[in-house]
């Protein structure tokens, strides 16, 4: 008998579906609320290793993830000025012959998910937020912005970065902590050489593509910007394109009159990581996702961890019959995972800061994917 009859989750992110879609299939009610009435996911492209392969598969969605993204083998790492450094393999993961690397469209993977979490059951409440939560011996009891109040054996926090549940619950926990660097990212047509991640390695620079599908990729440019600072939108595409001229790859000098056009969808965001130590639970309330751990996307690992964090809680809460026990299942199976993928991705972000050794960024990023390949 399972742990808990009905759940709330707050937060239609990636971790957020995952925890819903898999809590269906093992039978257990859920609500569902988002704030966004649009429920939309912005953003370029999304890579997607192997492990976060594995998890869509047990959710059931690999195979869209096949015929709506890009599924692709291996990552090659070269110098800014064109020599290979290093072609890492992205075998399956442990357990799974799905394949070990690829990209999708970011809204077409939240389409693949929220489609997904409808046909499940799961009563999703769009415009909705809590404005109350109360705990009891047995559960919690809510209050939302609309007035409505309902019941809930447990009430799980996926509510991102800067979540609101994390402020009321763990105000001793620290705002996520600017790491020095931002991420530039673009929707580029697809070139006929590209077949996989490929990234250049330059000097405070790194830049990257990788296939979403058939006809496009995306484009990503991590930059040292020692403070955070605002960026006025106008200006994005012409930075983006003089960012793409410190690469002399004739695919990369090729493509960069197309960052100034809107189809580019250019996209900036400053980076910052969180990590919050376990438990991540206060009695009937738990956390997960970007709220407790949210990274860098050097490993292109943050929503995948989500996604894996969605499908234990549910697992552990249907394979146990007392909430407790299993929530300290889910921590023991989540802690160490997320921790490596938050500090080895700093790491790498440290190394691209300082001008580091190339060589330990891409051993540091093998090491990686093959820990990341193990079971969950």
């Amino acid at each position: 008998m399972a742990a808990v009859n009905k759940v709330l989750v707050i937060g239609g992110g990636f971790s957020g579906m995952a925890t819903a879609i898999k809590m269906r299939s093992h039978g257990i009610q859920v609500d569902l609320v988002e704030i966004d009435p649009e429920w939309c996911e912005l953003g370029a492209g999304i890579s997607i290793n192997g492990a976060s392969m594995r998890a869509l598969e047990s959710l059931g969605l690999y195979q869209q993830v096949v015929e709506q993204g890009c599924v692709t083998d291996g990552v090659a790492i070269h110098l800014a000025h064109g020599p290979l450094i290093m072609e890492l393999p992205t075998p399956s993961p442990v357990g799974s012959s799905v394949g070990g690397s690829g990209g999708i469209f970011r809204p077409t993977l939240a389409r693949i998910m929220s489609t997904a979490t409808l046909e499940s059951g799961v009563n999703v409440r769009l415009g909705c937020t809590y404005t109350d939560i109360q705990q009891t011996e047995s559960g919690a009891v809510v209050t939302f912005a609309d007035g409505s109040t309902h019941d809930y054996d447990l009430v799980v926090g996926a509510d991102g970065v800067h979540s609101k549940i994390r402020k009321e619950f763990f105000p001793e926990v620290a705002d996520p902590e600017y790491i020095g660097q931002g991420v530039w990212r673009a929707i580029m047509p697809r070139t006929a050489e590209i077949n996989r991640v490929t990234m250049w390695m330059g000097d405070h620079l790194k830049l990257g593509v990788n296939p979403v599908s058939d006809t496009h990729m995306y484009m990503f440019i991590t930059e040292d910007r020692p403070t955070k600072e605002h960026i006025d939108k106008e200006t994005w595409p012409q930075i983006f394109a003089g960012l793409m001229e410190h690469f002399p790859n004739p695919i990369i000098k090729a493509l960069i009159p197309h960052a100034l056009k809107e189809e580019a969808n250019i996209d900036y965001r400053p980076l910052a990581n969180l990590l919050v130590k376990t438990p991540w639970n206060k009695g009937r309330l738990v956390m997960i996702g970007d709220t407790v751990a949210a990274t860098t996307p050097h490993l292109a690992s943050g929503a995948g961890i989500g996604i894996e964090s969605g499908i234990v809680l549910a697992d552990e809460l249907a394979a146990n019959d007392d909430v407790q026990v299993a929530l300290d299942k889910f921590h023991d199976r989540r802690w160490d995972r997320c921790r490596m993928v938050v500090e080895n991705s700093a790491r790498l972000c440290h190394i691209e800061i300082h001008g580091g050794d190339k060589g330990e960024h891409s051993k540091i990023m093998g090491q990686s994917l093959i820990a990341l390949s193990q079971p969950i």
